[in-house]
C-alpha cells in the first residue's frame, strides 16, 4: 500500500481569499515505511505573502522570486501523488489550497476520501489534548528540535513518524488481536484491520502455528536415546 504524506506552507490561512501555496513538501510510504522517496518544491506565488504567515514559515517573496509558478511544477506535483492516498494533518486546510490551485488550471481536484487526516485521528485518540505537530512530537519522543519554523519536507517528515504512532508504532504487526486469533493457527491470505482514520490497513499474511509436540518416531528416538545414559539425575 503506498501512501504519501505531505505538507504545504502559503501565503495567508485563506485559501478562498486568494492565498497561494509557495512550499510543497511530500514523502513516500509503502506500507507504512518510508521508501526515501520524496518531493520538495518552492513555488512562486505570484502576489504577497501575509506577515503573519512569514512569521510562521518565514520565507520571503525574494527567496522565491525565481522558483517556478504552480502550472509549471502541477504535472511533477500530480505525478507523484499519483492515484494514492495523502497523508495530512489538518488536511481540510492543505487540500483547500491544493484544490484552489488545481481548478485554476481546470484540473481534477482530490477529494477529502483520498485524504487520512492525522490531526482527526489524534483527535480520536487524545481527546481534550494538544494535538498539533510540536505537542504529537512531544508525547511520542519524536525529536523536534530542528523545527524552529514551519517548513513543508521538515512537517512532512516528522509527521511521518507521528502517523507510524499514531496506528500502534512499528511494532504494530506484533499485537495479537481478534482477526488473527479467529482463525485458531490457519493462515488467511491476508488480513484487513481498521485504523484510526477507518480506512482498512493491509497487514502481511500471519504464520502457521508452529507444532510442539514430537513426532511418534521423534519421541521413540528420544526414549531410545535416554536408556544409553547410566544413572540419569532425574530418576535418583
Amino acid at each position: 500500500m503506498r501512501e504519501i504524506v505531505l505538507d504545504t506552507e502559503t501565503t495567508g490561512i485563506s485559501a478562498a481569499d486568494g492565498h497561494r501555496i509557495i512550499e510543497i513538501g511530500a514523502l513516500e510510504l509503502v506500507n507504512h515505511t518510508p521508501t526515501g522517496k520524496k518531493l520538495h518544491l518552492y513555488i512562486n506565488p505570484e502576489r504577497s505573502i501575509e506577515e503573519g504567515a512569514f512569521a510562521v514559515h518565514g520565507i520571503s517573496l525574494e527567496f522565491l522570486a525565481d522558483k517556478p509558478v504552480f502550472a509549471d511544477i502541477a504535472e511533477q506535483f500530480m505525478q507523484f501523488v499519483g492515484d494514492d492516498r495523502m497523508v495530512i494533518h489538518n488536511a481540510s486546510f492543505d487540500i483547500a489550497f491544493i484544490n484552489a490551485e488545481l481548478a485554476r488550471l481546470a484540473l481534477p481536484e482530490y477529494p477529502m476520501s483520498r485524504v487520512v487526516d492525522t490531526l482527526a485521528i489524534a483527535r480520536k485518540k487524545f481527546p481534550g489534548a494538544q494535538v498539533n505537530l510540536n505537542a504529537l512530537c512531544r508525547r511520542f519522543e519524536i525529536n523536534n528540535s530542528h523545527r524552529d519554523l514551519h517548513g513543508a519536507l521538515v512537517d512532512a517528515d516528522l509527521l511521518t513518524e507521528v502517523y507510524i504512532e499514531l496506528l500502534g508504532g512499528r511494532q504494530q504487526n506484533l499485537s495479537l488481536d481478534e482477526a488473527r486469533t479467529k482463525h485458531h493457527g490457519r493462515q488467511p491470505a491476508i488480513d484487513s484491520l481498521p485504523d484510526q482514520s477507518g480506512f482498512s490497513i493491509q497487514r502481511g499474511a500471519a504464520r502457521f502455528s508452529r507444532p510442539h509436540l514430537p513426532t511418534e518416531a521423534e519421541s521413540s528416538a528420544h526414549e531410545n536415546f535416554l536408556k544409553k545414559i547410566e544413572d540419569p539425575i532425574w530418576k535418583r
